[in-house]
């Protein structure tokens, strides 16, 4: 069996860039890393949370759709289940 866990590159460098966007808004929120003059802090730790959930959901998903095809073979037309 294929391990669930296992995910390509690009995904991971996505989950990877995300984990920093969160980061970097816990950073901001608790004033840590000074933010630029020109936007407001918290509305930039908002868009950087945003911006880390939104790079986050490719793995999720993929990982979700993997688990489903394993619980649930026959609902995706999957023939090459082993008994």
């Amino acid at each position: 069996m294929r391990n669930l866990a296992r995910l390509p590159v690009p995904v991971l460098v996505l989950e990877a860039i995300g984990a920093c966007a969160i980061t970097g808004a816990l950073l901001l929120i608790n004033n840590w890393l000074p933010a630029p003059a020109a936007i407001e802090p918290k509305l930039l730790a908002t868009l950087l949370f945003l911006l880390g959930i939104v790079l986050m959901l490719p793995a999720a998903w993929l990982m979700m759709w993997r688990t489903a095809k394993v619980i649930a073979p026959h609902l995706f037309n999957n023939t090459n289940h082993r008994k």
